[in-house]
C-alpha cells in the first residue's frame, strides 16, 4: 500500500474475535485495537454490548465490523468470514473465544440436548472458524500467514467434577486440537496456540447459576483472587504478536497458579 505522500504503508492487521460482546472477548477486541488491529466483533446474543465494544474499537482509531453469527452453525460461520472479507479485508488473526457453560450439574443429570449444544458451540464452532481462517491465512491457499488463538480452560486439566464435566471435556478437546493444528500448519505460515484461563471475573459465571463464583473461589487460587478479562486478553495478544513467532501448538495457562 502507498500513502498519498508516496511512502510505503503496511496493510492493516485484521482480527476476528468470536464471542466478543462481553468478558474476555470484549477485552481482547479492545486490546487488539490498541495494538493496531482492525477488529471484526462476533456476537450471538449480546448485540447492544457488542455495539459498545465496536464503539470502543473505533475510539482507538481502528475499524470495527459487527458480525452476528452462531459459531455452531456452519452456514453462519461461512457467511461471517465472507462478511469480514468484504468489510475489512484478508484476515490475519482469529481468536476463538465464543463458548458456553451451563448450570452446575452431574453428568447423570444432563440432557442430550445440553451435551450436544456444549460440543457444538465449544468444539465444532472452534473447528469451523479455524477452517475458514486457514483457508484465508495459509500459504497453501495463497495467504500470507497469520495466527489463531483458541480459548481453553483450566477445567480441561481439573475435570470440573460435580460442576460441568461436559464443559471440561469440550475444553480438553480444544487443547488437543490446538496441538494438532499447530503442527499441521507449521510450514504454512500459520501459528496456532491456546490460552487456558483459570477462574476469571466475567459474566459467564452467571450462566452456571452462580454470578459470584469467581470471588467465592478465591481460596482455591494460589494468588487468592480471580483473574481479570484484561489479563487473559494480554496473553492472547502476545500469542498473536510477532514476539511469539516461535510458539505454535502450545497452551498458555493463565490461572493465578491454580
Amino acid at each position: 500500500m502507498i500513502d498519498p505522500a508516496g511512502a510505503t504503508m503496511s496493510p492493516p492487521r485484521i482480527a476476528l474475535v468470536t464471542g466478543a460482546g462481553r468478558g474476555i472477548g470484549a477485552a481482547t477486541a479492545r486490546l487488539l485495537a490498541e495494538c493496531g488491529y482492525d477488529v471484526a466483533i462476533n456476537y450471538a446474543r449480546h448485540g447492544s454490548a457488542a455495539e459498545g465494544v465496536a464503539a470502543d474499537v473505533r475510539a482507538r482509531g481502528r475499524r470495527a465490523l459487527l458480525v452476528r453469527a452462531d459459531v455452531a452453525d456452519e452456514a453462519a460461520v461461512v457467511a461471517m468470514f465472507e462478511a469480514v472479507d468484504r468489510g475489512l479485508g484478508r484476515l490475519s488473526a482469529l481468536v476463538n473465544n465464543a463458548g458456553i457453560v451451563d448450570m452446575k450439574a452431574r453428568l447423570d443429570e444432563m440432557s442430550s440436548a445440553r451435551l450436544k449444544r456444549m460440543l457444538d458451540v465449544n468444539v465444532l464452532g472452534t473447528l469451523l472458524c479455524s477452517r475458514e481462517a486457514v483457508r484465508r491465512m495459509s500459504t497453501l491457499h495463497g495467504g500470507s500467514g497469520g495466527a489463531i488463538v483458541n480459548l481453553s480452560s483450566i477445567a480441561a486439566t481439573l475435570g470440573a467434577p460435580g460442576m460441568y464435566v461436559d464443559y471440561a471435556a469440550s475444553k480438553g478437546a480444544i487443547d488437543t486440537f490446538t496441538l494438532g493444528l499447530g503442527r499441521e500448519l507449521a510450514l504454512e505460515g500459520v501459528r496456532v496456540n491456546a490460552v487456558r484461563p483459570g477462574i476469571i471475573d466475567t459474566e459467564i459465571h452467571a450462566d452456571s447459576g452462580d454470578a459470584a463464583r469467581a470471588h467465592k473461589s478465591a481460596a482455591v487460587i494460589p494468588m487468592e483472587r480471580p483473574g481479570t478479562a484484561l489479563e487473559v486478553a494480554q496473553a492472547i495478544a502476545w500469542l498473536l504478536s510477532d514476539e511469539a513467532s516461535y510458539v505454535t501448538g502450545s497452551v498458555l495457562t493463565v490461572s493465578g497458579g491454580r
